[in-house]
């Protein structure tokens, strides 16, 4: 028998539906949770921080490395958002604390040919998102979660957050920003999942119509 794939799993979950009342917040095919659901490919990294750094090369002027030390020295934003993953969960109004990424992008010159970036994480994961989707007001590059340090199984010590899309485009664990002239699929998007992400359009999926959905994600751990 062919292995299910995490695609093929998530087409066949079962939710309930959200009220009209929230249809601005939740996206359809979504259910609310107070949890704070812990899902990931792998291990959680562990780090010596003397060591950690954050690359970013690519298309641009000067390929760069910041310490984490750099990271806490840059101004920090307060940001409010509702979150919501493929696995069918929303969580409305999580609160970070970290650098916003057009800020971080100050520092850098990038080339006008750049376009896109991939984003590489710790387990060998990668996601990519368009260089305009990561200019938001809500776009972070995350440090703190409720007003303490992320931990380990949340993305300690650096995530991103890029909540307008399915939360896998917003790895944890960062190490790398690669900024691209040609878009590049990452991880899941080479794997059945949307190359765009877009929670109120529904794109979870690849070439295929969604059907009824099922609930997988409360099995999972949470906070």
């Amino acid at each position: 028998m062919e292995k299910s794939t995490k695609a093929d799993r998530i087409r066949k979950m079962k939710v309930p539906s959200v009220g009209a009342s929230m249809s601005d917040r939740v996206p359809p095919g979504q259910v609310l949770t107070d949890r704070f659901p812990i899902l990931h490919e792998g291990e959680v990294p562990e780090y010596d921080m003397a060591e950690w750094t954050l690359r970013v090369f690519g298309e641009v002027e000067e390929d760069k490395v910041v310490t984490y030390e750099q990271l806490l020295a840059m101004p920090q934003t307060q940001v409010l958002c509702d979150i919501h993953c493929v696995t069918r969960w929303s969580k409305l109004d999580t609160a970070w604390e970290g650098i916003l990424f057009r800020d971080f992008l100050r520092l850098l010159d990038i080339k006008p040919q750049g376009k896109f970036v991939m984003l590489h994480a710790d387990n060998d994961y990668e996601t990519n998102v368009p260089l305009e989707d990561l200019m938001g007001d809500h776009v972070l590059l995350a440090l703190k979660y409720d007003g303490k340090p992320l931990t380990p199984k949340h993305g300690w010590p650096l995530r991103l957050i890029v909540p307008h899309l399915y939360f896998w485009k917003s790895p944890k664990w960062i190490r790398g920003v690669e900024i691209m002239t040609a878009d590049r699929e990452g991880f899941w998007e080479q794997n059945g999942f949307h190359n765009v992400a877009d929670p109120f359009q529904e794109q979870r999926f690849s070439g295929e119509a969604i059907p009824i959905p099922e609930d997988e994600w409360e099995k999972k751990e949470f906070d």
